[in-house]
């Protein structure tokens, strides 16, 4: 009897293994250029790790996370060109960095803009996918234009399905130098772990976009707020932005962990950018450590959705 069920199982796991393929998570990759995720046939997310090319910098300056569209057919998040070509999809950086170049002197790098230094992506350091889920790490070097590396970055993403059917988007970075301080700095709008819906937004439907905060709930469509005019705009736990795109309403729901470095401070626009910035400082014995969550569906949800992420994500 054990035999004939190992038989059977021998038998069946090439079926069982192309079923699990089939409906599972899994990455396709375009070499030297991106790398898809997929859900069965379904196309979920885009890292975007082109090597930056002197001769085509705007366009490939620094690496990104693209998601999809519900449909998986576009994209939901915007890549270069556009309204502020810099904005990529779900990406991090700093509009004012203190580091030193090649020859020892302190420089002034953007990795924001990427004016006087850049990001670029360097190995996938580990990887994996099945049928819950799939993540990876992957290593960027932030640069000075002279090529020399200030800072190396551990950037992890995880991606999976919740049992409403959204997106959850899981973001870590560790953020290291072997210089003796490399300084972190901008301002909301130029600057942290930020997220910017396609440039459909921009083009269409600005006007459309909403935002639900802890302690306004839903503002009327059009209607933003950023630090400083607007002091509450401070240590948030989470915001949430609805845009439309291609005729499809978003809901994104950012989520702040306490263990971040703080104060943050934040900031929103109508054609689809929000997130938010801190100032910190990096040292060969402390890297800089962040993790977020977003919470992306195309259901609209209200504040005590909203908080109910946030205490699953922080555990309080």
């Amino acid at each position: 009897m054990k035999s004939f069920i190992l038989a059977t199982l021998l038998l069946a796991s090439p079926c069982l293994s192309l079923l699990a393929k089939h409906h599972g998570y899994s990455w396709k990759d375009e070499p030297g250029k991106h790398l898809d995720l997929m859900k069965g046939d379904k196309k979920i997310a885009r890292y975007v790790y082109e090597r930056m090319a002197p001769k085509d910098r705007e366009r490939t300056y620094k690496p990104f996370h693209h998601v999809y569209q519900a449909d998986g057919e576009g994209f939901l998040t915007k890549g270069p060109g556009g309204k502020f070509t810099h904005h990529r999809g779900i990406y991090y950086g700093f509009s004012r960095c203190s580091a030193a170049n090649a020859e020892g002197k302190k420089v002034r790098v953007d990795t924001w803009h990427c004016k006087g230094g850049y990001q670029t992506h360097e190995k996938i350091v580990k990887s994996h996918a099945d049928g819950n889920g799939a993540g990876h790490t992957v290593e960027i070097a932030w640069r000075v234009d002279d090529g020399s590396i200030f800072a190396t970055e551990q950037r992890t993403l995880t991606f999976s399905h919740r049992k409403d059917g959204s997106l959850q988007v899981d973001f870590s970075s560790v953020l290291s130098t072997k210089q003796e301080s490399v300084t972190l700095d901008g301002d909301p709008q130029h600057a942290g772990f930020q997220f910017r819906a396609s440039n459909d937004v921009a083009a269409k439907n600005a006007k459309q976009t909403y935002y639900v905060r802890p302690k306004d709930g839903k503002d009327a469509q059009g209607k933003t707020k950023n630090w400083p005019a607007n002091k509450d705009m401070t240590n948030l736990p989470w915001k949430a932005q609805s845009v439309v795109v291609e005729d499809q309403r978003y809901f994104t729901v950012y989520l702040d962990h306490p263990d971040n470095p703080k104060p943050s401070f934040y900031s929103e626009r109508d054609y689809g950018r929000f997130g938010s910035y801190f100032k910190s400082q990096a040292t060969p014995k402390k890297p800089v450590k962040i993790k977020y969550r977003l919470v992306i569906g195309i259901k609209e949800q209200d504040s005590t959705y909203c908080e109910s992420l946030s205490k699953e994500f922080t555990g309080k």
